[in-house]
């Protein structure tokens, strides 16, 4: 099984170096294309107004100047001799729950594997608090991600589908199990602009995220996280609201 790993957060991102050792159990012939510095937040973005520049680090790992999508899309069409099996992306530092998958580079570079016909996993370690910075630790992604992984590289995938991993910000044996749940949604208030003055006195402004709030009584993948659980969802590349389009047809009937 040849597999394609990637991710938002840069090339020399501990997380990918813990996806690497995750990988390694799965096969022996493992590639790499991320990031040549962390892209958080860059979504499915594509560079189209300067060049992208790539680096070989060694015979199989590449990072680019650009985007997750772009680390993909160079991989698929310049670097690998032959379309990967599976795609990973991650481990991500930090949670990629609920409508946050829009914005996540994390999900958009498996999400960039599905269009191209790859099956693909987006996996995050969520952390506990804010301001951990560099200390996040992956223990519960470094432990259970083979378990994880293993039912997945062979289940049957839909077509233009993704499958995104979130593991609970907890030491490995106070991890739950495993539950696959649905997408949740955040509560957009959640979010921050944060105001500041730069050392020339200039303002300068910081968008930030508070928190993770649930609903209990629902069974999503905010939950099942609050809940000590690793959440597993399948995600669709589909946007279409099908319920809405006979009644918006009829207005232009």
């Amino acid at each position: 099984m040849r597999i394609l790993l990637t991710n938002d957060d840069g090339i020399h991102a501990p997380g990918l170096q813990v996806l690497e050792r995750i990988a390694s159990r799965l096969s022996d012939d493992i590639w790499i294309c991320a990031p040549d510095e962390e892209q958080s937040g860059a979504g499915h973005s594509l560079t189209l107004t300067r060049p992208v520049r790539l680096k070989q680090h060694d015979a199989r790992r590449f990072s680019v100047t650009g985007t997750p999508t772009d680390a993909v899309t160079m991989a698929l069409k310049k670097i690998m001799p032959e379309k990967p099996d599976l795609i990973l992306s991650g481990v991500n530092r930090g949670a990629n729950l609920g409508d946050d998958v829009t914005y996540s580079g994390t999900v958009s570079a498996a999400l960039e594997g599905a269009l191209a016909g790859v099956r693909a996993i987006a996996l995050s370690q969520v952390y506990s608090r804010e301001d951990i910075g560099a200390a996040a630790p992956f223990d519960a992604a470094e432990h259970w991600g083979e378990q994880v992984l293993r039912p997945l590289v062979d289940a049957p995938f839909a077509p233009r589908t993704l499958v995104n991993v979130n593991f609970p910000p907890l030491d490995p044996e106070k991890v739950k199990g495993i539950k696959v749940v649905r997408q949740g949604f955040h509560d957009y208030a959640r979010g921050s602009v944060v105001e500041g003055l730069d050392p020339r006195g200039f303002p300068y402004f910081w968008f930030g995220l508070h928190g993770i709030e649930h609903t209990p009584g629902h069974e999503t993948d905010l939950e099942a996280i609050a809940d000590g659980y690793i959440s597993v969802t399948p995600l669709q590349l589909d946007f279409t609201h099908e319920a809405s389009l006979a009644s918006l047809a009829g207005r232009y009937a």
